[in-house]
């Protein structure tokens, strides 16, 4: 599989503590906005966008193949979680009940800004059974600058759907309350949803979380479910 040179990393070593702010590593906010993206429809809102799907070109399904083929060998590897934490996965927000709990690995994060390398997935997603985490698929990530024309030539867009978070507005401190209640305006399950609204509302807009994200279930037999753009929605649908 050949690699291909990207902007910088959206999640280096240098970043981890500002991620762990923003998203609440102890934080109302951070706690929030994961609950957000596990527990509402963006797809199609203004909190979420996904890449285009295109026509087929020779060579796609071969492409595409090489990385369902890598994420198997990485998911039967770590199918035991405790040997992804050895190895230096860390799960995000371990406390904050998730469909899909992802377990990361930030130097891979930092790698996928600079190269491809489908065996090694930026997180390892897991569903929890009990006190046991069952490994489900991997997920991806490039950087937030990568145009389509890079992300194909990582994953060919004809079979892959990457996705984004996008348009959150933090709240200022003695607002954070109000992302917990019904209906709020901030945060990605928010109803603001561009720099206008929240910087009247007195937060501070975020124009994209992360970098752009796939979601990979190498253990499924047939294309539409290994790539399936329903499931890696419904990981953050109600």
């Amino acid at each position: 599989m050949s690699q291909m040179n990207t902007p910088a990393a959206d999640v280096s070593n240098s970043k981890i503590p500002e991620l762990h702010e923003l998203f609440g590593m102890g934080t109302d906010g951070s706690a929030h906005a994961m609950h957000s993206m596990q527990s509402h429809h963006m797809e199609t809102g203004p909190h979420m966008k996904m890449s285009t799907l295109r026509d087929p070109k020779p060579g796609d399904e071969d492409r595409a193949q090489q990385v369902v083929e890598a994420a198997r060998k990485v998911a039967e590897k770590y199918e035991d979680y405790r040997v992804a934490l050895a190895d230096g996965y860390k799960i995000f927000l371990p406390n904050l009940p998730q469909k899909q709990y992802h377990f990361t690995n930030y130097w891979y994060g930092f790698e996928a800004g600079q190269r491809f390398n489908p065996e090694h997935p930026t997180s390892l997603l897991y569903e929890k059974q009990g006190t046991d985490y069952k490994l489900i698929g991997v997920m991806y990530t490039a950087p937030k600058k990568a145009t389509e024309d890079e992300l194909d030539r990582r994953i060919p867009l004809s079979i892959a759907q990457w996705h984004a978070h996008i348009n959150m507005c933090i709240p200022p401190a003695e607002k954070k309350k109000e992302m917990w209640g019904p209906n709020p305006g901030f945060g990605l399950a928010g109803t603001i949803a561009t720099k206008v609204e929240c910087k009247s509302a007195g937060g501070k807009f975020v124009p994209q979380i992360f970098g752009w994200m796939v979601h990979v279930y190498p253990f499924e037999q047939k294309a539409e479910d290994v790539w399936s753009v329903q499931r890696q929605t419904a990981a953050h649908a109600d």
